[in-house]
């Protein structure tokens, strides 16, 4: 049980009552250092009522030292609206007397400060004729994409939408914008570098072997497109030449970057049988087939 801490004037009040009526052998020095418990108080008490006649004090004699002390208004209501004291009796008793004799009679006062009123706005000299939508805010921060625990470096995926659906692929690495940056081989399967969404690739359990390819310098910025001009429109002359106008290609840059890639990779194809031809197959779905049994 938890040890009570007496205040010492309390403990010094029973010494001087208790004198002869010692309920212990102890000295007046153990008597003030003593601590009781609950029950052991309440004994006491009633002992000393009980042979000494003298009332309990109101307070207890031990108090938690963490229990807060009780808070009283200073004018107690009698009923509910009507309290203890009058105005004239709270006057004296809040000081308020000393705080006006202080200042010569009179209660301080605090000027107000000055109201700076705000230059009233321009109304706008033009109204736009259409409602403008307002976007909502948004607080949301952009966070990296996470890469499905089945995708790794080096496995080889299965395309499911676009143009090279059903192709398989090999993943090099993720990009700064969450894409996928596969490739084929182009040699292979005729799948160039490019960007997929892993929301449409499958990934198998079939790994390469990718530590001698090189992809560092490729990122998104590598697929961005250069902004052409608004074309001015054309005559008809000009309408019927431009259709015999030649499709503009690749840049070399690129043509030497997939040669790069592809020359590395497919050493490393190589290497493993049946590997080529199991990239340069095309995935489908045939008769007796079930999707959700299938195992990659």
């Amino acid at each position: 049980m938890d040890q009570c801490h007496c205040p010492t004037n309390q403990a010094q009040y029973i010494n001087q009552q208790l004198g002869p009526f010692r309920l212990s052998t102890r000295t007046k020095e153990e008597t003030l250092t003593a601590c009781y418990s609950h029950k052991q108080l309440i004994s006491h008490r009633l002992h000393l009522h009980r042979h000494l006649q003298f009332s309990p004090p109101e307070e207890a004699f031990c108090r938690s030292a963490t229990m807060a002390p009780k808070k009283t208004p200073r004018n107690p209501e009698l009923i509910r609206g009507i309290g203890k004291f009058s105005r004239s009796k709270m006057y004296h008793k809040r000081g308020l007397w000393a705080i006006k004799a202080k200042n010569g009679g009179v209660f301080p006062r605090h000027e107000k400060k000055p109201v700076v009123e705000a230059a009233p706005e321009k109304p706008p000299k033009f109204y736009p004729a259409d409602d403008v939508k307002k976007p909502f805010p948004n607080r949301r921060k952009p966070k990296p994409t996470k890469l499905r625990s089945s995708i790794t470096p080096g496995t080889v995926l299965i395309i499911l939408a676009g143009r090279f659906k059903g192709k398989r692929v090999v993943f090099l690495k993720q990009l700064s914008s969450g894409l996928l940056l596969v490739t084929g081989p182009l040699k292979i399967n005729g799948v160039p570098i490019r960007r997929v969404n892993q929301a449409y690739v499958i990934g198998t359990s079939t790994k390469v072997d990718i530590s001698g390819v090189n992809v560092d310098k490729i990122d998104d910025k590598y697929f961005a497109k250069k902004a052409e001009k608004k074309k001015k429109k054309k005559t008809e002359e000009e309408f019927f030449e431009s259709e015999k106008e030649e499709k503009k290609g690749l840049p070399q840059e690129k043509k030497d970057d997939q040669k790069e890639v592809d020359s590395a990779l497919i050493k490393a194809i190589e290497a493993v049988p049946d590997l080529k031809t199991y990239l340069a197959a095309r995935f489908s779905l045939k008769d007796g087939m079930k999707p959700h049994l299938l195992v990659f």
